[in-house]
C-alpha cells in the first residue's frame, strides 16, 4: 500500500535527496567540531534526526527544546536522538529517539541519508540523520525528554548569513559558535554547528 506521503508527492524528497548526494560526493574542508576539547579519548556514539517538513514551498526542521532536569545539555534547543543501543546504527538509533521524543513513528520517515560526523566537547560522537516527514504531522512530545518543539523553515537555518558567530573561553581555549534566535528558541551549540555543516553539504539555494 502506498504512503500517505509517497501519494501526496511534491518531488521535495527526490530534490533534496539529490543535493544530498552530490554534497556528500565532494569534499568539503573546514566542517565544523569540538574534537579539540573533547576530554575522553574514547566518545560515546549518539544520532539525531534531522526531519525536515515535506512543504513545496517552505520546508522546515523539526526541532526541540531539552527540559531544564536533564543531564546532558539541559534547556537547549536539539534535534531529537541520543545514544546508540547495543547492536543499533545510527540510523535506527535516530528513529528510535524521534519516536520516543516526539512519537513520530519510523514508517513516517522517509530517510535520506547520514551525514558529517560531529564531536562533541561533552563525549559524544553524533551521526546526523537526514530524513523527511509528512507535514504538519501530529506529534507528541514525552514530557520527560521534551519541554517543547517547533519547526523552523530550512531556508533560513541554511542562510549563513542569519547566524551570529560568537566565541566564549572554554577549557582554556576561545570556543566559537553559531547562534541564532528563533520564535522565541535560542538555537546555537552542537545543534547550530550540524546545520551549518549540513547546509555546506546541500546547496538549497
Amino acid at each position: 500500500m502506498m504512503r500517505q506521503e509517497e501519494a501526496n508527492d511534491t518531488g521535495l524528497f527526490e530534490r533534496l535527496t539529490a543535493l544530498f548526494e552530490e554534497g556528500h560526493a565532494r569534499p568539503v574542508e573546514g566542517l565544523l567540531s569540538d574534537q579539540r576539547f573533547a576530554l575522553q579519548d574514547r566518545q560515546t556514539a549518539a544520532a539525531v534526526l534531522i526531519a525536515v517538513t515535506d512543504r513545496d514551498e517552505e520546508p522546515g526542521v523539526i526541532l526541540t527544546q531539552r527540559p531544564n532536569s536533564m543531564r546532558d545539555h539541559p534547556g537547549q534547543v536539539a534535534f531529537p536522538g541520543g545514544k546508540l543501543e547495543p547492536g543499533e546504527d545510527a540510523v535506527a538509533a535516530a528513529l528510535r529517539e524521534a519516536d520516543e521524543e516526539l512519537a513520530m513513528s519510523p514508517h513516517n520517515v522517509r530517510v535520506i541519508g547520514t551525514s558529517d560526523l560531529y564531536t562533541t566537547g561533552t563525549g559524544f560522537e553524533v551521526t546526523p540523520v537526514l530524513g523527511m516527514i509528512p507535514p504538519d504531522l501530529e506529534l507528541e512530545p514525552h514530557p520527560a525528554e521534551v519541554e517543547a518543539w517547533f519547526e523552523a523553515p530550512m531556508s533560513l537555518l541554511f542562510d549563513a548569513s542569519n547566524w551570529t558567530e560568537n566565541e566564549v573561553l572554554w577549557r582554556g581555549a576561545t570556543r566559537r559558535y553559531l547562534e541564532m534566535d528563533y520564535a522565541g528558541f535560542r538555537i546555537w551549540g552542537v545543534t547550530a554547528a550540524i546545520i551549518a555543516n549540513l547546509s555546506r553539504r546541500i546547496d538549497w539555494k
